[in-house]
């Protein structure tokens, strides 16, 4: 099963998540608003919290300059780009930091101070109905770790990373899960405890150029 597109919030679900969250009117601007509930405006941000809970959105329709991080919280869902539209990209400095997150989803962003994302919330909750980490077709410099993911899919597909790469302990539902495909990275890859163990999946991606060693479960990718 193929998880790899972030999806809009379907008019139901968003009913429902505003009546849950106070945050009005639901939009985020820029210039200096840092705590995001709802739907982010394209912009330059100081830096970006998504507490607990909440549900923060950026599908498209401009670009996202953020200085001093990005910070996720215990079940919330971040989802910043669409594979759908290259053109729409975050520039992020302070790197990206997710605690128990229930979906940590970027497309086409750039990040500098690494990604370092640790446990989930379990695989059946939250504004899609099921959840998923997708980190595609980003250039990351500072390396990358995800550990403990604990959702119902997880890509780390296309992307350019300076510095080396941890991808341990993530259990999910989907057996065509933990698809780790076609990125260079500077630096090495190193896999372990993961099930099912990385693959290629249904996502038609190449093997890891990787210039440091391969070690453990990603070997073979």
């Amino acid at each position: 099963m193929r998880m790899r597109r972030p999806l809009a919030l379907p008019t139901a679900a968003a009913l429902a998540i505003g009546a849950l969250f106070t945050f009005s009117p639901g939009i985020v601007g820029a210039a200096g608003s840092s705590t995001c509930d709802g739907n982010l405006s394209p912009g330059n941000y100081t830096h970006l919290v998504v507490p607990a809970g909440a549900v923060c959105n950026h599908l498209g329709g401009g670009q996202i300059a953020i200085r001093g991080g990005v910070f996720v919280g215990e079940g919330a869902t971040l989802v910043l780009g669409s594979e759908d539209e290259p053109g729409t990209t975050s520039t992020i400095t302070g790197g990206i930091h997710a605690a128990n997150a229930m979906n940590v989803q970027v497309h086409f962003a750039t990040i500098s101070g690494g990604v370092r994302i640790k446990g989930g919330s379990g695989p059946v909750r939250g504004p899609f109905g099921i959840s998923w980490n997708t980190i595609e077709d980003s250039h990351i410099n500072g390396g990358a770790t995800i550990q403990g993911y604990n959702g119902f899919w997880m890509g780390f597909i296309r992307n350019h990373v300076a510095g080396s790469v941890h991808l341990n302990d993530n259990v999910l539902v989907d057996p065509d899960g933990n698809e780790y495909v076609t990125n260079v990275i500077r630096g090495g890859m190193q896999c372990s405890g993961n099930s099912p163990a990385p693959q290629a999946g249904d996502s038609g991606g190449g093997l890891n150029v990787v210039s440091g060693a391969k070690k453990g479960q990603c070997a073979g990718v």
